[in-house]
């Protein structure tokens, strides 16, 4: 079993950053992908990035440029740096991780374990 704590959200300006951190805990070496997904009021839940324990990563088209996912083995925390904020941006954020290596980092069913998200909103 795996925990993810996250933590970072806030209320900001647009052209604002953020930094979204989570922690795992428990048995973290069986995963093998861990993610970034987003939802606003309303919508899915959306891929912002993911990163694989061999440091690829990926990026939904909307933050491309603007947000950069890392992992700090040494400490067991999953980072979301988040730049140049919009007001679309704004919804809570939640930590994914999964076991399975291959298969689409979309897909929200392939993630084993969640956070309990924390909120960010951007104001215009």
């Amino acid at each position: 079993q795996v925990q993810l704590v996250e933590s970072g959200g806030d209320l900001v300006q647009a052209g604002g950053s953020l930094r979204l951190s989570c922690v795992l805990s428990g048995n973290i070496f069986s995963i093998s992908v861990m993610a970034w997904f987003t939802q606003a009021p309303g919508k899915q839940r959306e891929l912002v990035a993911a990163i694989t324990h061999g440091g690829t990563t990926t990026y939904a088209d909307s933050v491309k440029g603007r947000f950069t996912i890392s992992r700090d083995n040494s400490k067991n925390t999953l980072y979301l740096q988040m730049n140049s904020l919009k007001p679309e941006d704004t919804g809570v954020y939640y930590c994914a991780a999964r076991r399975r290596r291959i298969g689409p980092f979309i897909s929200v069913g392939s993630y084993d374990y969640w956070g309990q998200g924390t909120q960010v909103t951007v104001s215009s």
